[in-house]
C-alpha cells in the first residue's frame, strides 16, 4: 500500500513529469537531427551542386573541344573550384576514359571491376562515373545536345552532378555513346564531419538535460510539497483533538496561503462546533438528569408519604408529569435537530397563506395574553403568500415567539410582524429584554443559550430553539439573522420568498 501511494505523491509525479518532458525534448532533438536536418542539407547540398554544376556547363562548353585547349580548361575549372572547395571536377568520355584531370605519375586508388567482362580496371571515379551516366541517360528520351546536366545522389549518399557536353574531337552522338561528359563530385566530409559533431554534442546536452531535470524535479518538488507536509501535519494534530495548531505561515505561492487560510478558518469552526457539542452535551445531561431526578423524588413522596392523601398526591404526580413532558419535549427537540441536519427529514414544499399561518401559530399564545399580561402586537400584512416546509415553518415562527416571550422586557411585550419588501416577505419578532452583546450575535444560534438563564420562563424550553431554526432555515436556504441592542431588546427576521 505504500508503495502504491508513493507512486501517486507529488514528488514522484513531477520527478517522472519533468523526466517525461526532458525525454521528449531530447527525441524531438534527435528526431531533428536525423531525419529534418539530414533532409534539409541534403537538399541544400544539392541546390548548390546543381547552381554550381550548371555555371560550370555552360563555361566548359565554350572551352571544348579538349585537345586544343587542355590549358585553357584548367584555369576554368581552378577558378570555378575556387569558389566551392567541396565540388571536384572531371571531364569523361562515353567510355569513362578520364579526359580531365590527366596527371601524370599520379596513384589513383581503384579496383577491379569486370565491365562487360573484359577485365577493365576502373577508378572509383569511373565506377561513379558509369553509374551516373546510366541514371543521367535513362532519364532522357531526346537529343542529349538539349539536355542540361542534373545533380545525382549516390551510395553512401554521396552526390554528384553529369552533363552532356558533346565530342571532344567535334563527332557528336546524339544517343551519348560518345562525346565527353561533364561528372562533378561533391564532397560531403564537412557535413558528416559536422553532423557527428552534431551527434557527439546531442549526446553530451542529452546527458546534461536528463541531470538537470533530476535534479530540477528533486528541488521543486521539495519545495512545493514542503509546505503540504507541514499542513497535513498540523492537520492530524487538529484530527487528534489539537486546535490550538496554526496553519498560516511563509509560503512561496498564493494556493497554499488560501489553502492555510482555508484550513485555519475550518479549523476554528471545528474548534467551535466541538465546543458546541460539549456544551450542548453538558446542558442536555443536566437538562435530562433534573427531569429524571424530580420524577424519582416525586414517585417516592407518593410512594412513602403522599399515597393517602389526594390534594398531594395530586400536587405530587402533577410534577412527574411536566418533567415527564419537559423530558418527552427534550428528546423530540434532539432528534428533529438530528433528523433535520443528517437530511433524513426531507421537505414537502408547498405554497399556502403565510400571513394566515402566522395568525394561527399566534393563537396557541394566547392564553398568555389572557392569564399572564402579555402583549402580542401583530404587525402582518394580508394575504402574503410564499412557498416552504409549512410543517418545518410552524417550528421556526413558534420557537422564535416562544424566544420572544422568555426574554422579554417587564412590559411583556411582543411584537410580530410580517411586510413585503424588495427582497422579499420579511417577518420579525421582536422584544423589548435585555439585548444581546455584539459579540454573542454571531454565535447566538449556535448556543445552547437558554440555559445559562435563572430566571422563570412561562415557555418551558430545552434551550436548542434557536438550533432549531437555524438548520430548517439554512435547509430552505432562506436568508435570517437578529438585530439586537444592548438594553433594548432584539429582532430576530426572516426572509420568505413572495410567491
Amino acid at each position: 500500500m505504500s508503495k502504491i501511494r508513493h507512486l501517486h505523491s507529488i514528488n514522484f509525479i513531477l520527478w517522472l513529469s519533468f523526466l517525461i518532458f526532458a525525454a521528449f525534448i531530447i527525441m524531438f532533438t534527435w528526431v531533428f537531427q536525423t531525419t529534418l536536418l539530414k533532409v534539409f542539407l541534403s537538399k541544400q547540398m544539392s541546390d548548390d551542386l546543381n547552381s554550381f554544376g550548371k555555371v560550370a556547363y555552360e563555361r566548359l562548353r565554350i572551352e571544348l573541344p579538349v585537345q586544343e585547349n587542355m590549358q585553357d580548361i584548367e584555369r576554368c575549372v581552378e577558378t570555378l573550384q575556387s569558389n566551392d572547395r567541396a565540388a571536384t571536377v572531371y571531364l569523361f568520355a562515353a567510355d569513362a576514359q578520364i579526359l580531365f584531370p590527366v596527371s601524370e605519375g599520379e596513384e589513383v586508388y581503384s579496383f577491379s571491376v569486370p565491365e562487360e567482362d573484359n577485365g577493365t580496371i576502373l577508378s572509383s571515379e569511373q565506377i561513379d562515373f558509369l553509374r551516373a551516366k546510366e541514371s543521367f541517360l535513362a532519364g532522357f528520351t531526346d537529343d542529349l545536345k538539349s539536355a542540361s546536366g542534373i545533380p545525382l545522389l549516390l551510395e553512401n549518399n554521396r552526390f554528384c552532378y553529369i552533363a552532356y557536353l558533346g565530342d571532344p574531337v567535334s563527332v557528336e552522338s546524339a544517343d551519348g555513346s560518345s562525346g565527353a561528359y561533364l561528372f562533378i563530385e561533391y564532397s560531403t566530409e564537412l557535413v558528416d564531419t559536422a553532423m557527428g559533431t552534431m551527434r557527439v554534442q546531442l549526446v553530451l546536452i542529452s546527458i546534461i538535460v536528463i541531470f538537470l531535470a533530476l535534479v530540477i524535479s528533486v528541488l521543486l518538488s521539495i519545495k512545493l510539497t514542503k509546505p503540504i507536509t507541514r499542513i497535513t501535519r498540523a492537520a492530524k494534530q487538529m484530527a487528534e483533538g489539537d486546535f490550538s495548531v496554526n496553519f498560516k505561515g511563509e509560503y512561496s505561492y498564493d494556493e497554499m496561503e488560501q489553502l492555510a487560510e482555508t484550513l485555519d478558518y475550518a479549523k476554528e469552526e471545528i474548534g467551535k462546533s466541538d465546543q458546541l457539542q460539549k456544551e450542548v452535551l453538558a446542558n442536555v445531561t443536566h437538562d435530562l438528569k433534573t427531569p429524571l431526578t424530580m420524577i424519582k423524588a416525586y414517585a417516592s413522596m407518593i410512594q412513602e408519604i403522599s399515597g393517602n392523601d389526594p390534594a398531594k398526591r395530586a400536587k405530587h404526580t402533577q410534577v412527574i408529569i411536566d418533567e415527564s413532558d419537559r423530558l418527552t419535549s427534550l428528546v423530540n427537540d434532539i432528534l428533529n435537530l438530528s433528523k433535520i441536519r443528517s437530511g433524513m427529514d426531507s421537505l414537502k414544499i408547498s405554497n399556502f397563506n403565510l400571513s394566515e399561518f402566522v395568525h394561527e401559530v399566534l393563537e396557541r399564545f394566547s392564553y398568555l395574553t389572557e392569564t399572564q399580561g402579555y402583549t402580542i402586537v401583530r404587525e402582518i400584512e394580508d394575504d402574503l403568500f410564499s412557498e416552504a416546509d409549512a410543517e418545518k415553518i410552524e417550528q421556526v415562527v413558534y420557537n422564535l415567539v416562544g424566544n420572544a416571550v422568555n426574554y422579554t422586557g417587564e412590559d411583556k411585550k411582543i411584537t410580530v410582524g410580517l411586510k413585503r419588501t424588495d427582497k422579499g416577505l420579511r417577518f420579525t419578532v421582536s422584544d423589548t429584554g435585555r439585548g444581546i452583546p455584539e459579540e454573542e450575535i454571531k454565535t447566538i444560534w449556535d448556543r445552547y443559550y437558554c440555559s445559562s438563564e435563572t430566571h422563570k420562563r412561562p415557555i418551558k424550553g430545552t434551550g436548542l430553539g434557536l438550533s432549531i431554526v437555524k438548520t430548517i432555515l439554512l435547509k430552505h436556504g432562506f436568508d435570517f439573522g437578529v438585530e439586537s441592542e444592548v438594553g433594548k431588546g432584539s429582532t430576530f427576521y426572516v426572509i420568505f420568498p413572495d410567491k
